[in-house]
C-alpha cells in the first residue's frame, strides 16, 4: 500500500454533500479510509452535527474535503489521474464514477459531484511511448475515439500494420 508523505494535499470544496462524497469515494477506491471528520457544533441552525471538514485517504493519497457551500464549482481544469494496471480496474473505477456522472473522451470522467478523474491504464503510456512514431500515432488516434480507455483496442491499434 502506498502512503502519502507529501506536504501537498488536494483540497476539495463541496456544496452540502461532503458526507455523501466521503462515503462514495472511500467505497470506490481500494485501500481507502476516513482519517478524520469534524462536525459542526450543535448551535449551528439547521446544520447541527453535519460534517464541515474531513480528511480521507484514497489508495494512499490524502484529500481534504470541505462543505463550503455553493460559491465555487469544480472544473476539468483540475483533474485527478488514476493509473490502472488492468482493464478490470479501469472498468470498475469508470463504472462507479459514471454513476450519476458524465463520461468524457480519452479516459476522462466527471463524477456526480463535478470532480474530474482520468482513468488511465498503464499500458497507454507504454504503447504511446514507443519510438516508432507510426505506432504511437495509431494509439493516439484510437484513444481519441474512446470514452473509457480499452487496453485491447489500444493494443490492436499499436499492432496494426
Amino acid at each position: 500500500m502506498k502512503t502519502n508523505r507529501s506536504n501537498i494535499t488536494p483540497f476539495l470544496w463541496f456544496d452540502g454533500k461532503v458526507e455523501e462524497a466521503i462515503n462514495f469515494y472511500t467505497s470506490t477506491f481500494k485501500n481507502s479510509k476516513v482519517i478524520n471528520a469534524h462536525h459542526l457544533p450543535g448551535d449551528v441552525p439547521g446544520r447541527k452535527g453535519k460534517i464541515m471538514t474531513a480528511t480521507i485517504e484514497l489508495d494512499g493519497q490524502q484529500f481534504m474535503l470541505l462543505d463550503g457551500g455553493p460559491q465555487f464549482k469544480f472544473s476539468p481544469a483540475t483533474s485527478f489521474f488514476v493509473s490502472c494496471t488492468t482493464q478490470e480496474e479501469v472498468d470498475a473505477l469508470w463504472n462507479k464514477l459514471a454513476e450519476g456522472g458524465k463520461p468524457n473522451r480519452c479516459g476522462w470522467i466527471d463524477d456526480k459531484y463535478g470532480v474530474t478523474w482520468q482513468i488511465v491504464p498503464t499500458a497507454l503510456g507504454k504503447l504511446m511511448g514507443d519510438p516508432d512514431p507510426a505506432k504511437s500515432k495509431r494509439v493516439m488516434e484510437a484513444m481519441m475515439q474512446m470514452g473509457k480507455l480499452e487496453i485491447n483496442k489500444l493494443q490492436e491499434a499499436y499492432d496494426k500494420k
